[in-house]
């Protein structure tokens, strides 16, 4: 009991918004690695030492329990699109509803409405008439909804109803190709001016759980297009340009997203640890799409079984918004990883949630290009592409985690999701493990946010949108936000007492777990303020140069608030100028400097970024 009350008293005074700079976890720990399982498969309880990072904030926002579950694996990494925010204020929301564990023969869509004044009652049964998992929720036709899951063997499970939130639902099934009509792991989106084009992704059962390859894919995902409401189908079980054998040799469970389609223009992205990150973007309403590789994989056409190095990598779980001039937004977590003859290896303790947008750079395939730590060739730049970590609450420059976190098989940050605006102000919610929420030998996962609303030249301070000590033992996972928004924000959680899941792992026996809504005021990013765009260079808006030392050539990346003038100069030991490059309209955002070293001899130099009225200067060797 004392326990409690002293952990309760330090989380009501760490409660407080605040910005600092970023705690970076010990070089042991992001060294950890444990055996990675296949999709939903068992594992034992994930142990570690203590760990390293935190910030946190009490918010203006709502709350309300709305169902529950047993069943406690709402995803294997990106969240399905789960809750709509209609215009006349009213909402649907799903997950996955299950109570009677272990085999969990009533599991299906666990569904509540709210008309506009308050939530309906809790559900008791599915809405679907079988078993079924994964539910996708969205919008269709002028007044309906529809929700799409999977079930056992016979492929995909589509509900419909004309009128939301009353009235009897309509059932039908949808199979995959002939051979392989147990798709499964679905999404589903609607657009058109009656939301009467349907955007549908499935998997076909890759070997690990029993399934056959497909067109030379294990695991092939499959997308399904129809314009009249699902009734006919104008592309059915297509693998597009760019996703085929010649490309990869297949996908994992859940590592796709679609954003909310504005007007012609259709997006989702698909990658995780062991394919690149890349995007599918139509403007033409969905029936062709342009592919962007976001992040390249540095063993393409990797086989299980093949060895690799240590690489940082997508963790499989992203979000994506298209903003009001048609550009895509994409966040996504960050893991590491690497593989040997028998097994793939996951490390826990590496945290970061990245920010990339059609405006910027790719990222290659350097081993370190996704290290949130600095590491020669990172290319995650604080605050510009790296946007999300957690916090040091108590601000003792470490990360004091306990010795169990949940065995999501993701990033200590992650399961993000991304909203927009009318005015396009990004609003980034996710889960993280949190210092100070902790009991035993357990850390919790709680629900933060940060936003911009100047395209990502800055952020807010950090929000923990589950403080309240009410929450101070659970573990607060699987945000899943509506695209829309008015005022607020609005979003579906899942939340017990114990991290980890029951169901993917048995990392904790199973039991009761809330589904909770929360409206945040979008009001509370603002009493802190989105910092105002300064001009001036600052140490971490210019990089060290890379490689360091080096004998030919190296990259200097510089991040800059606003357009101008950009000028790199090189000095020796004795102050004199001895190398000048000079982009006279770098832009606003990232730009990189070459520095050549052919005509310089080896030994140390000093170079100097100006931009404007400031400049920053580091070391650098030549070999």
């Amino acid at each position: 009991m004392k326990r409690t009350i002293l952990l309760l008293l330090t989380v009501i005074l760490a409660i407080s918004g605040f910005t600092q700079k970023r705690t970076v976890i010990s070089k042991h720990l992001r060294d950890y690695a444990v055996i990675k399982p296949s999709d939903q498969s068992s594992s034992g309880n994930l142990k570690s030492v203590s760990n390293p990072f935190v910030k946190s904030t009490e918010a203006s926002l709502a709350e309300e329990q709305i169902g529950d579950t047993r069943y406690d694996n709402q995803s294997n990494a990106s969240i399905p699109n789960r809750i709509y925010f209609y215009e006349d204020g009213t909402i649907g929301a799903t997950w996955t509803r299950g109570m009677l564990d272990p085999m969990f023969s009533d599991r299906g869509t666990g569904y509540n409405y709210f008309n506009g004044t308050e939530w309906g009652e809790w559900p008791q049964n599915r809405v679907e008439i079988v078993q079924t998992n994964r539910p996708s929720y969205t919008r269709w036709g002028t007044n309906g909804e529809m929700i799409v899951s999977h079930t056992g063997g016979t492929g995909l499970f589509i509900s419909t109803r004309e009128n939301k939130g009353t009235g009897a639902w309509d059932f039908n099934s949808f199979a995959g190709p002939e051979g392989q009509e147990y798709i499964l792991w679905n999404r589903a989106i609607t657009s058109g001016a009656n939301h009467d084009r349907v955007h549908m992704l499935a998997l076909t059962l890759p070997t690990t759980h029993g399934g056959t390859p497909y067109q030379g894919l294990d695991g092939a995902l499959l997308y399904s297009y129809s314009t009249d409401g699902g009734f006919n189908w104008y592309w059915q079980n297509e693998i597009l340009d760019g996703m085929n054998s010649d490309n990869y040799t297949g996908f994992s469970a859940d590592i796709y997203s679609f954003a909310e389609p504005k007007e012609d223009v259709v997006a989702f992205v698909v990658g995780d640890n062991w394919c690149d990150l890349f995007l599918m973007k139509s403007t033409d309403g969905g029936e062709t799409f342009e592919k962007t590789v976001i992040w390249e994989h540095p063993y393409p056409l990797w086989l299980v079984g093949t060895p690799t190095d240590t690489f940082y990598c997508a963790d499989g779980s992203q979000s994506l918004v298209i903003d009001n001039s048609g550009m895509v937004h994409v966040v996504f977590g960050i893991t590491r990883t690497n593989a040997d003859e028998v097994s793939t290896y996951w490390y826990p303790f590496i945290d970061g949630i990245a920010y990339w947008n059609e405006n910027m750079p790719t990222f290659s395939n350097n081993l370190n290009a996704l290290s949130p730590y600095g590491d020669p060739g990172s290319e995650l730049i604080e605050d510009y592409n790296l946007v999300a970590w957690s916090q040091d609450i108590n601000q003792n420059g470490q990360l004091d985690f306990t010795d169990e976190i949940g065995s999501y098989f993701i990033g200590l940050s992650s399961m993000p999701q991304l909203i927009i605006d009318e005015s396009n102000c990004l609003y980034l919610v996710y889960s993280s493990v949190t210092e100070n929420y902790s009991i035993g030998d357990k850390t919790y996962r709680h629900i933060w946010a940060r936003a911009t609303c100047n395209g990502g030249s800055s952020w807010s301070p950090f929000y923990d949108f589950t403080s309240d000590p009410v929450h101070a033992l659970d573990e607060c996972v699987y945000p899943c936000c509506a695209a829309n928004s008015d005022d607020n924000i609005h979003l579906i959680y899942q939340h017990d007492n114990s991290p980890g899941t029951a169901v993917w792992g048995s990392q904790h026996p199973y039991e009761d777990n809330a589904i909770s809504y929360l409206k945040i005021s979008k009001s509370t990013f603002s009493t802190t303020g989105i910092p105002n765009i300064q001009s001036s260079l600052v140490d971490y808006d210019v990089s060290q140069n890379y490689p360091n030392p080096f004998s030919k050539t190296s990259e200097v990346k510089v991040i800059l608030k606003e357009n101008m003038k950009l000028i790199l100069e090189v000095k020796n030991l004795t102050g004199q100028k001895v190398y000048e490059t000079i982009i006279p309209d770098a832009k606003q955002g990232l730009n990189t400097l070459t520095i050549q070293a052919g005509n310089l001899t080896p030994g140390i130099y000093f170079y100097t970024v100006k931009a404007g009225d400031s400049s920053v200067t580091k070391k650098m060797v030549i070999e």
